[in-house]
């Protein structure tokens, strides 16, 4: 098809990835997923499918194998790539952080190298708000200085840098780095929403299968910050407002040149207890839980900045915290039909 507007979309298959595979195609564009589905499930496709009537061009091939790359960028001549690729798990980078190096940067350098080589040199990063200092004010604001907590953040850290130095060497490179917050929610079909392999590491899917019955209760890390009920705030966005920024990101690297990081998220913080209250009274299920130690590498309270992702790319959050809640309840009740 000779004026498609392909998209090469690495982690394409799993929770924000998949998501923005129905935003690109509602918007005009095909895209190419790669995924190893390490953190995936392959069903995932034919979801898609569902959702979207489009056979979507789908390898299971690992992003650092720079063979798969090239033969997918040969055959499919993409206008742009978003990088979604990699381990996310705060916790476990901690507690294995050579993993997280070696994959994370590995699957970052090898796409750089195809990419370059195939002459796509506009990319969608997907970042992150670890990239953020510990004991900044909040909200965060892209302009403030950097510096991790973990080797997750770390990871993104260094990668958004990789694809700074590109655009300084290569004038004709543009980079858009999206400083993700805290995704939750999911399609409003019921579709598609977060169903990660194992035990969650994420609030959401975790607090969803506690209120089916499928795990005891929810675990609270540390109940002792200086928060307005000592339990961590985060800013959590709705994983479609998520995905439409991407495809607002494609637009703004298809028209402009070098690296920019925005945040995506909604400027508002909400605590693990008020997300446990917000999910009961969206969803009518109790959740218990239970206070047990801080992790590693949390920080108390992480709330975006949402003003440059307005003025740049014309983006605002359209979903609030009962919308998430029933639309991540709906997916895990049929998940469970």
């Amino acid at each position: 098809m000779e004026n498609t507007k392909y998209v090469l979309v690495t982690g394409g298959a799993g929770f924000i990835g998949s998501h923005t595979c129905v935003e690109l195609i509602e918007s005009g564009y095909m895209p190419v997923i790669i995924d190893n589905l390490s953190n995936s499930k392959i069903e995932s496709l034919a979801r898609l499918k569902k959702i979207t009537g489009v056979d979507i061009p789908f390898y299971q091939e690992d992003v650092r194998n720079r063979e798969a790359l090239d033969m997918i960028l040969d055959k499919y001549p993409c206008v742009a790539a978003i990088h979604f690729a990699g381990y996310k798990a705060v916790g476990e980078s901690v507690a294995k952080p050579i993993e997280y190096y070696q994959n994370n940067l590995g699957c970052t350098l090898t796409l750089c190298e195809a990419l370059t080589a195939h002459n796509v040199k506009r990319v969608v990063f997907s970042s992150s708000a670890t990239v953020y200092r510990e004991g900044d004010e909040v909200p965060l604001k892209e302009e403030y200085e950097l510096g991790c907590t973990n080797p997750y953040g770390w990871t993104k850290y260094m990668s958004e840098q990789m694809f700074r130095d590109l655009c300084v060497a290569d004038k004709e490179w543009s980079a858009v780095l999206l400083r993700y917050f805290n995704p939750i929610g999911a399609h409003k079909s019921g579709i598609i929403g977060e169903e990660p392999n194992g035990i969650p590491n994420n609030l959401m899917p975790y607090v969803a299968k506690v209120a089916n019955g499928e795990l005891k209760e929810l675990r609270v890390f540390g109940n002792d910050y200086d928060t307005v009920d000592g339990t961590g705030v985060r800013d959590y966005i709705h994983v479609v407002d998520l995905a439409k920024a991407h495809v607002l990101a494609i637009g703004y690297a298809c028209e402009n040149t070098g690296a920019v990081a925005i945040n995506v998220g909604t400027g508002r913080g909400y605590s693990v207890l008020e997300v446990v209250a917000a999910f009961e009274k969206a969803t009518g299920q109790a959740v218990p839980y239970a206070i047990v130690d801080r992790r590693p590498g949390d920080l108390a309270e992480v709330v975006a900045s949402p003003e440059k992702a307005s003025a740049l790319l014309g983006f605002k959050a359209q979903y609030g915290i009962d919308d998430m809640c029933e639309d991540a309840w709906r997916f895990e009740h049929n998940l469970n039909k």
